[in-house]
């Protein structure tokens, strides 16, 4: 399904509910994400209730007519708004004789996909696994459920043995993901240690899914004067990037920092991938400082800053200093190119035509170097102690040995400038 020619062609089906206020976005955003997993829609049936059906999640007479657009419109699957149910996923798929997916089984398609390192895929096919191990009755119903046989089997059918093996196959290999992926933590925590280990802070970028993220990287990396090679890949699709990229940003004076890209949050995102891709986001749980990007022409931009804290807060990582890039301004009419506009810890730019990005420098410069000075001290050699000290929290500018001791130029946090003034080097 690479050309647009070869789009599989869906139903979407959405069920409105009386307290759901954003079902519109809701539907529209779904629209995207089946772009974005190369299928097309050719038919949509809405149905509004106080609540979904137990068995059907729509009513009878709106699923009966779901499967006449199944058959008008030879759809390949029918795709959901809301999470499904693994009975109502079953009888949907009897009625509508075709593949059903819900709103997780299309992102996790998505992530299939997109997903390009092996620590990523690892993630994607535990998520997928866990989402359908709950699932699996119902894909066996054409074997069987009563079968002679001897042994511990002997009153199961094929069916029911099938789906048995299944289950025990499926926790197995959980297990068996589970231990690699731990492995690969382990790596990155190493890794991150190093990266600590520089003293260079350490700044997240985070938000809605195309919200600009990628973008705003790249832009930054340019800006800093370094290579074309270091971009990372930027696609105004939904999830068009799911590993994390980490470059560093060159600025004057010596400030440079880390800035790290993440994959992009989403309403409703499947708890199994936020607890698959946890790893992945510690860059964010981990940094010093979070920039949260949002798409500001977008109607809902107040929805997607309320999903991108929430989810923070899912990951503990609440309570770190924040950013707020307010990215797109220049699609406003109000704004008439009037940018960057600056209002505490907000900053309205745009990433896409460069407007903003000295300023947004300056307002994380300050965040992530408040009150540090820039030092010049001679260490006796002695003193190791505070040499290894300014190694784990300083930035080291400089480093020589003399005679008398070790000469370091460091930019020095604020915590620490006491202890170090009365080595100072003149």
């Amino acid at each position: 399904m690479e050309n647009k020619e070869e789009q599989a062609p869906v139903v979407l089906a959405g069920l409105e509910l009386d307290s759901d206020e954003d079902f519109e976005h809701s539907m529209e955003e779904m629209l995207s994400l089946i772009d974005a997993c190369n299928m097309e829609v050719v038919d949509v049936v809405r149905q509004k209730l106080p609540h979904p059906e137990a068995g059907t999640y729509l009513g009878k007479g709106k699923a009966n007519e779901l499967k006449e657009a199944v058959l008008q419109t030879g759809a390949a699957y029918c795709i959901f708004e809301g999470n499904l149910s693994p009975a109502q996923l079953k009888n949907l798929q009897n009625i509508t004789g075709i593949e059903v997916w819900d709103r997780t089984r299309l992102i996790l398609e998505i992530f299939s996909r997109r997903a390009r390192t092996r620590e990523a895929r690892l993630q994607v096919e535990s998520a997928y696994l866990q989402y359908m191990l709950p699932r699996l009755s119902g894909m066996w119903q054409h074997l069987g459920r009563q079968a002679g046989a001897s042994g511990s089997m002997s009153n199961r059918g094929i069916g029911e043995t099938q789906l048995e093996l299944d289950r025990r196959h499926i926790n197995t290999r959980i297990a068996e993901l589970s231990r690699e992926l731990e492995t690969i933590k382990r790596t990155h925590d190493v890794q991150r240690a190093g990266r600590l280990k520089s003293t260079l802070p350490s700044v997240a970028l985070v938000g809605y899914t195309n919200a600009g993220k990628s973008t705003l990287l790249n832009k930054l990396v340019e800006y800093s004067g370094s290579n074309e090679d270091k971009k990372v890949l930027q696609k105004d699709m939904l999830f068009a990037t799911l590993d994390t990229s980490i470059r560093r940003i060159h600025t004057e004076g010596n400030k440079d920092f880390l800035l790290s890209d993440t994959v992009g949050f989403i309403e409703d995102l499947p708890h199994t991938l936020i607890k698959a891709f946890r790893s992945t986001l510690e860059e964010a749980v981990h940094a010093d400082l979070i920039i949260i990007v949002l798409d500001v022409s977008d109607d809902y931009y107040r929805l997607h800053k309320k999903v991108t804290e929430d989810t923070l807060k899912e990951l503990e990582a609440h309570t770190i200093p924040r950013i707020y890039v307010m990215n797109k301004a220049d699609l406003l009419p109000e704004v008439n190119g009037d940018l960057p506009k600056i209002k505490q810890d907000e900053i309205w730019i745009s990433a896409e035509k460069g407007k903003g990005l000295e300023e947004l420098l300056d307002m994380i410069l300050a965040k992530v170097y408040a009150g540090s000075e820039t030092l010049t001290i001679l260490l006796p050699f002695a003193r190791g102690d505070l040499l290894n000290l300014l190694h784990q929290r300083a930035h080291i500018l400089s480093e020589e040995y003399l005679p008398d001791g070790t000469l370091l130029k460091v930019n020095c946090p604020a915590d620490l400038l006491d202890r170090f003034r009365e080595y100072t080097y003149e």
